[in-house]
Parts: structure tokens; C-alpha cells; sequence
């Protein structure tokens, strides 16, 4: 699902205005349905209408007007100057005017704050997309009014506050229930913090045609179930059709991360998982393996793999599809040494989890040597160390950082950020709180070398591995609760979560 920015349905909503002689005021009226198609799902009693002077507070006065019209209780309130109205939003005034309704200075009003704070429904119209500063004055005390109140609110197009192309928090929000958005969601209603502003939003088609939207070019995307697929399998296939890859993982006192990694894999369909893991563990692997096939690899003096595996691993490297190095990995020079060996020599696609990301963090620049498509998983710590910055939201910095170096970035945490060197990004759409346990991450690694052992695309891979790691997290949530999900259960629920695919 393709996410645009505001730069691009400004020039949308011009196409259609200029060049296909849609009237910008049926556009008005039919975002003004959406917003009373929310209201309709919202609680009975008393609405209150912020209204701002642009566009966006056109949609609201339209709004109240249907709203008179079904004979509802409405207040219409303006947190700006109203002789700033665009000449849309001052025809919307008129005829909320005709009707018999007024709109009043918000700061005028004696008893506005105590009109939102009773009221059943509130309609945020204050300033839509168009918001590029920090709250302040009169807008800022409505927002704070706002989110004070228990009152059902309802945003139209984006919840002020919350920039339309980041996601990032201007000073203040509105914490709508729903956003009604309007021809295309917006890249801010899917990345943090803003994200946790929207509430349920709805995509509200307002007479532009499909095709003029289709020509929209948006280079992020959120990622839902409609936009993936797993790949038929061959009934006249074998173990060795679908993949055989290769795990470096573990160290003293992190054998489960190994296990775990390697059971994703499985469970996600790869054919054959070889697990290769130091010396001193292997025999608790190797209990805890049904499955997959562990194998012992020198170590450094404290546990850790050292510089003599690199012979295995150059072996292994030829015989499989995928590779995925870090999970409990543990720290060491030597490892440094080896997993720039890997990312340097390896034909085949590599993940880099962990402590193999912890290896490279002194020097990343090693990713732009890689021969074959390397995947970084970090969490936000990791992708500091790496040197990775979210100063301007994690969208762009992920973006920024696969740029640089040649390698595609799976940011996780709430809204998992996947971004391509070619400047495309998805961000995802499943998973929680529950999520937030350890092991999670291994889980993920393993599904994403599953997925490219199997042929996927490297990008591919790595989206539909979020999405259906996500998604097992919402199926655990809902049988076991937020609090007692654990990796394994992730593992357990991978198999429905890509049922649900097929």
C-alpha cells in the first residue's frame, strides 16, 4: 500500500482540480462524507469542530454543515483567524451559515474549553497536512484541550500536530481514535511517533479518479497482507529445492539463540539449516536440535568463534543459498575479522544480526564490499553503534544509512522500517508489545534467511519476513495475552501466520 507525502497530494489535488476539472469544492464535500462516515461510528450526544483557515478546516465546516442537516448537536470553532480562510473553506462558512450554524473564535468563546471537554465527538480540522512547525498559541492550548477530553475524536486527514511526511510530533498532537485520510494514507500515519496518534484509519476515496492517483510515484510503501504472497511449491520437489542455509550463531551462556534462529528457519520453509556454533556449546546445541544439523567451529580462549572457523565457513558458504550470522554470537576480535571475511567473500545472501552488527560497528564500511545483497537487522541500539542516526525519524535514517552502504536495513521496533539502497522503504504493519521479549529478533533472522534460501528477492525477503514475524506476534497476543508471549510461541505461530499467505 503505497504511503504519499504532502508534497504529492498537494500536486495530486491540483491534477485534479486544473486538469480533469474536478471542482475543489465537490473534492471538500466529499472528504466532509468521510468525516461524517466516522461520526456515524462514533458515540451519540453533543460534537464539537475545530476548524483551522485552510483547506482542512473547509472539510470541517462542510462537516458541520451534514451534520446540521441529520439534526445533530454541533459547535464549530475556529483556533485561527478566520479572515485567513482559503476561498474553499469560506464557501463551507457560507453555507454552514445558510443553515442556520456559526463558527466562533475558539478564543472568543468563554465556554469552549468546556464544550470540548464535554463533548461525545470531537472533529480535529485544524490543520491537515499542510503542518511543517511546532505548534504554538491558540492551536496548541486546542490540542492540549483536546486530548484532555474523553470525547471520541476524529481527525481529518492527519491529527494535528503530527507531521504528514516523518511522522514526527510538532511540539504537540491530537491522540485521535480515527483518521479519516483522504485519496492516499500518508507516510506519517505509518512511522513513530506519529503513528501512535492515528488510531483506526480510514482511506476516504474523494473523487479522484484511480488512474490519476495511480500516477502518484511514492517510493515508501506500507506493507499489508494484500501486498505479499509466498511462492507455489513444486510437488515434484525436494529438501534441497528449498534452500540450504547456513546459521554462525551462539556462544557460552547464549545457546538458545542459536536453537531458536535455526527453528524459524525451519518452520518458515527452509529445506536444510546447518548451524554452526563454538566448540564449548555444541553438545547443548546439538541436544536441543531435531531438525537442524549443528556443527562444532574453533573458538577464540573465551568461547567465542574465532579466525579458524573461516575455513568451514568458506566451505559452507559454497554449499548454501543463504547465510545468517549473529545471533549469540557473543564478542571478540577474531569474530571481527571473521564476519568481514563473510561479508567480503560470500556469493550468496547474507543477514547480519546481533553481534555480528556489534563486529562491524567499529567500521561498516566493509558493507560496501560485499559481493552478494547483505541484510542488517538492527534494534535501535545496534543501529547507533553502527552509526546509524534517527535524528530525523527512523524512516530516514534507515533510509540514509542503506544508502550509504549498499545494504538493505531492517530497523526493527514498533512499525518496522525496511529501506533499500534504491531509496524505497516499507514499513510494517503487524506485531506489538508482546513482541518485546528476547529472542525475537533470532526469530526474525532465521525467517528472513529462510525466505531467501527459497529464491525470494533479498527486499522481498525481508518484508514478508517482518510482516509474517509480526503477524505470528498479534496471533500469540491474542491466544496468550500481551505479557506471556515468548519467542518460542513466535516460533509456534509461524506456521498460521503464513497459512494466512497462501
Amino acid at each position: 500500500m503505497k504511503l504519499a507525502d504532502s508534497a504529492q497530494m498537494k500536486a495530486l489535488d491540483a491534477h485534479a482540480i486544473h486538469d480533469l476539472g474536478i471542482p475543489s469544492t465537490l473534492l471538500m464535500r466529499n472528504a466532509a462524507e468521510g468525516l461524517l462516515s466516522a461520526v456515524g461510528r462514533a458515540p451519540s450526544g453533543p460534537i464539537a469542530v475545530l476548524c483551522g483557515s485552510g483547506n482542512n478546516g473547509g472539510d470541517g465546516l462542510c462537516a458541520a454543515a451534514g451534520l446540521l442537516l441529520r439534526g445533530r448537536s454541533v459547535r464549530v470553532f475556529f483556533v485561527s483567524d478566520p479572515a485567513r480562510l482559503t476561498p474553499d473553506a469560506r464557501e463551507m462558512l457560507r453555507r454552514l451559515e445558510e443553515l442556520g450554524g456559526t463558527a466562533e473564535r475558539y478564543a472568543d468563546a468563554p465556554d469552549a474549553d468546556s464544550c470540548v471537554a464535554e463533548a461525545s465527538v470531537i472533529i480535529d480540522a485544524m490543520l491537515g497536512t499542510g503542518l511543517n512547525a511546532p505548534l504554538r498559541g491558540g492551536v496548541l492550548a486546542a490540542v492540549q484541550t483536546v486530548n484532555a477530553s474523553p470525547a471520541y475524536v476524529i481527525a481529518a486527514d492527519m491529527p494535528t500536530g503530527v507531521s504528514a511526511d516523518t511522522g514526527e510530533i510538532l511540539g504537540d498532537a491530537v491522540r485521535a481514535d480515527e483518521t479519516v485520510t483522504f485519496s492516499l494514507p500518508k507516510i506519517g500515519q505509518f512511522t513513530e511517533p506519529g503513528c501512535t496518534c492515528c488510531g483506526r484509519i480510514t482511506v476516504w476515496d474523494i473523487g479522484i479518479p484511480a488512474e490519476a492517483q495511480d500516477t502518484v510515484s511514492c517510493s515508501v510503501s506500507a506493507v499489508v497482507r494484500d501486498d505479499l504472497s509466498l511462492p507455489a511449491r513444486d510437488p515434484l520437489a525436494h529438501k534441497g529445492s528449498f534452500g540450504r542455509d547456513l546459521i554462525l550463531a551462539g556462544s557460552i551462556g547464549y545457546t538458545g539463540a542459536p536453537v531458536m534462529a535455526a527453528e524459524a528457519a525451519l518452520r518458515s520453509g527452509a529445506g536444510l539449516v546447518y548451524l554452526a556454533v563454538p566448540d564449548p556449546i555444541y553438545s547443548i546445541v546439538a541436544i536441543r536440535c531435531t531438525e537442524a544439523m549443528p556443527h562444532p567451529v574453533p573458538c577464540d580462549d573465551d568461547g567465542v568463534v574465532g579466525w579458524k572457523a573461516k575455513d568451514y565457513l568458506r566451505d559452507m558458504l559454497g554449499a548454501c543459498q543463504a547465510a545468517l550470522a549473529g545471533p549469540g554470537l557473543g564478542r571478540g576480535y577474531e569474530l571481527t575479522s571473521l564476519i568481514e571475511l563473510l561479508i567480503r567473500e560470500s556469493t550468496i545472501p547474507v543477514v547480519l544480526d546481533a553481534d555480528a552488527l556489534n563486529a562491524i560497528s567499529a567500521d561498516p564500511s566493509v558493507l560496501k564490499e560485499a559481493k552478494a545483497p547483505v541484510i542488517i537487522t538492527p534494534h535501535p541500539g545496534e543501529f547507533a553503534r553502527l552509526g546509524g542516526s534517527t535524528e530525523q525519524g527512523r524512516l530516514a535514517g534507515a533510509l540514509a544509512f542503506a544508502r550509504e552502504y549498499g545494504c538493505i536495513v531492517v530497523l526493527k521496533g514498533h512499525r518496522t522500517v525496511t529501506a533499500l539502497p534504491d531509496g524505497r522503504a516499507f514499513l510494517n504493519t503487524t506485531g506489538g508489545p508482546a513482541m518485546a521479549k528476547g529472542g525475537s529478533g533470532d526469530v526474525l533472522a532465521g525467517m528472513i534467511t529462510a525466505l531467501l534460501g527459497q529464491g525470494l528477492e533479498p527486499w522481498r525477503a525481508a518484508v514478508t519476513a517482518v510482516w509474517l514475524h509480526g503477524r505470528a506476534g498479534d496471533l500469540c497476543a491474542e491466544a496468550l495475552g500481551e505479557y506471556s508471549v515468548t519467542a518460542t510461541d513466535l516460533i509456534s505461530a509461524i506456521p498460521p501466520a503464513m497459512k494466512s499467505l497462501l
